[in-house]
């Protein structure tokens, strides 16, 4: 008993002269404390849904916020229906709209990227949904970026159905974001458009791009901002506009001007000339034992490229591969149908140059 007392007493005695630090208080954190704000990315989102409603239309049957949009497809009108389904981002573009505080045009640069995509097969866009990433949601921002998108949707008669909104500290830089979007189509079996039909004699007719649309633009940034010195709001004679002006033209929707050709059925194969340039995209559509001879020279090319040709003693064939040089959608038109789509095009008032012709060879483009 003594023994045992005197061990416990011993415990008690070492416990006692025992030095035990002070402490620290524990301290709650919170995801706000990790960068990410969720009230405000609550409240921006609340905005957001108010401006993708305004794009639904009766076969979408539900609301933003659920873990997956239901679209119908209607039935009556697509007797064979085909889905066709594109994704595509905006790219260093948006570097130009960071400077310029610009974010309203690169929603509308997206989906009507997409819309081409997918428009030059003969679909119709049915719905659209965006992905938003960012180190720190600014709400202001989401919304002009989001009212673009809506508004994009809208004219392309297309449903934005819903997306994400991401907040990544420390992944993106302060203040920038990244865009890029999902689109889904539908045609017809018998009213898509592959370019299977395109045959030598068909005639190449282009219609005019506003600028850049959505690539070359590292090229081109490094071209204006670092071998040219320009500044963003530096007024370029020879391009008779502002450097970031220039280079902020909205993408161009082709969707109007391809419905009226699919729907004669006046077209062979259609190209959406985009990263590539048309050295690339052309023979994308192209069959087997064809090649496309463009003619130089044949169309107006926008003073952009020629002034961005000049500061880097840019090659021809570089610059054919990366910009789109003035053409942002081409259509194979076979010969016999060419006076109908020249009637049909004029009458719609829109403007097309004939750029060449298709002949045989080994799906290529061969300038001339």
């Amino acid at each position: 008993m003594l023994r045992l007392g005197g061990f416990r007493r011993g415990i008690f005695q070492w416990r006692e002269a025992l030095i035990v630090p002070d402490q620290p208080k524990s301290q709650s954190v919170t995801y706000a404390d990790a960068g990410v704000d969720i009230t405000s990315g609550d409240r921006a989102k609340d905005r957001i849904k108010f401006l993708a409603q305004k794009t639904f239309n009766r076969n979408v049957l539900s609301g933003i916020g659920g873990f997956g949009a239901l679209f119908r497809l209607d039935l009556q009108r697509w007797k064979s229906p085909i889905l066709v389904s594109s994704a595509d981002g905006v790219g260093t573009k948006l570097k130009v709209a960071f400077e310029l505080g610009l974010h309203h045009t690169v929603g509308q640069d997206l989906v009507n990227h997409c819309v081409n995509d997918i428009g030059v097969q003969g679909a119709t866009p049915l719905f659209f949904l965006d992905y938003l990433a960012t180190s720190k949601l600014d709400p202001e921002v989401a919304e002009s970026v989001v009212s673009g998108l809506a508004d994009a949707c809208k004219a392309n008669g297309c449903a934005l159905v819903g997306g994400e909104t991401a907040q990544m500290p420390g992944f993106y830089s302060e203040s920038e974001y990244d865009l890029a979007g999902f689109i889904v189509g539908v045609v017809d079996r018998d009213k898509m458009v592959t370019g299977v039909d395109i045959k030598p004699g068909d005639v190449l007719i282009g219609l005019p791009s506003t600028g850049l649309h959505t690539n070359g633009y590292s090229l081109a940034r490094k071209l204006l901002f670092e071998v040219a010195g320009y500044k963003i709001t530096q007024y370029v004679t020879a391009i008779k506009e502002k450097a970031g002006q220039a280079l902020m033209k909205t993408h161009r929707s082709y969707l109007h001007v391809i419905q009226k050709l699919v729907g004669a059925s006046l077209t062979s194969g259609m190209a959406h000339i985009t990263g590539g340039g048309i050295t690339e995209n052309l023979p994308r559509i192209l069959p087997k034992g064809t090649e496309a001879q463009i003619e130089l020279g044949s169309w107006p090319v926008l003073p952009i490229f020629e002034h961005l040709r000049e500061l880097g003693q840019v090659p021809q064939e570089e610059m054919m591969r990366t910009f789109n040089m003035g053409i942002g959608l081409i259509a194979a038109i076979p010969a016999a149908k060419f006076t109908r789509a020249k009637n049909l095009l004029d009458r719609a008032e829109e403007k097309f140059y004939v750029i060449g012709r298709i002949a045989k060879g080994e799906r290529r483009v061969h300038y001339t």
